[in-house]
């Protein structure tokens, strides 16, 4: 299982970054590489590097279960590493499906002065952040599949890192760039996990007071409408 499990880090790792880079910049003559993420000690920079150290747990974790590391015992059941298995792969297959869904809006990091479409259809209608749910189901399900310590350690990593970044510098960056169409959106859909409410409306005329004209339509509407109901309730 920990071959497989290396063998389908390192498929899910080429697609989601190295051919999706390529096919990004085929379609649009840029990669959709923002890796300038802040000076050090930013929090973009922060986010980055924990990021990154989740990338390499999640590589070394397959390699140290090859190279003979004892997995933690009360996870260590044949059901739980197949149950894994299908977790990672539809994790690999969502993340890959959530960043086709951008189109030429993909991008892998932010650079603050650039503005992108805001895409809230297909994936984006469940939840704000797919790609980021569906690379944590990707972990969770390689980190049962060879679960030893430093895989658990790259799920733990890797939320923090997408917490980190979703949370204080893509979430802002985002309100910043789209204003209330964001909020909106924000509002009706969740962070990571569907949460579908009523959509706010921004048409002012569904809020307005009523025109004296209106006043007296609706008037004359009720006034119809009771006739016939006070008249079989009298009958």
């Amino acid at each position: 299982m920990a071959a497989i499990a290396l063998a389908l880090y390192l498929a899910g790792l080429g697609l989601a970054f190295g051919w999706r880079s390529i096919a990004q910049w085929k379609a649009t003559g840029d990669a959709g590489l923002r890796l300038d993420a802040g000076p050090p000690g930013s929090v973009g920079w922060s986010a980055k590097l924990l990021f990154i150290a989740a990338l390499l747990l999640g590589l070394a974790g397959p390699a140290a279960a090859l190279a003979g590391m004892d997995p933690v015992n009360v996870l260590d059941h044949s059901r739980l590493r197949v149950t894994g298995l299908v977790l990672a792969v539809t994790g690999v297959t969502a993340t890959l499906a959530a960043q086709l869904n951008m189109g030429t809006s993909w991008r892998v990091g932010v650079d603050p002065a650039e503005r992108t479409a805001l895409i809230t259809d297909g994936a984006f209608a469940l939840a704000r952040n797919p790609i980021f749910t569906a690379m944590t189901a990707t972990s969770l399900g390689l980190a049962a599949m060879v679960p030893n310590p430093i895989a658990l350690a790259a799920t733990i990593v890797l939320v923090a890192s997408i917490q980190l970044q979703v949370r204080a510098v893509e979430e802002p960056y985002l309100a910043r760039i789209h204003g209330a169409a964001y909020a909106d959106y924000a509002a009706r859909i969740g962070r990571f996990w569907p949460r579908n409410r009523p959509p706010t409306s921004t048409d002012p005329s569904l809020s307005a007071p009523l025109t004296h004209e209106q006043s007296l339509i609706v008037g004359f509407s009720l006034e119809a409408t009771a006739g016939p109901i006070g008249a079989s309730l009298s009958g």
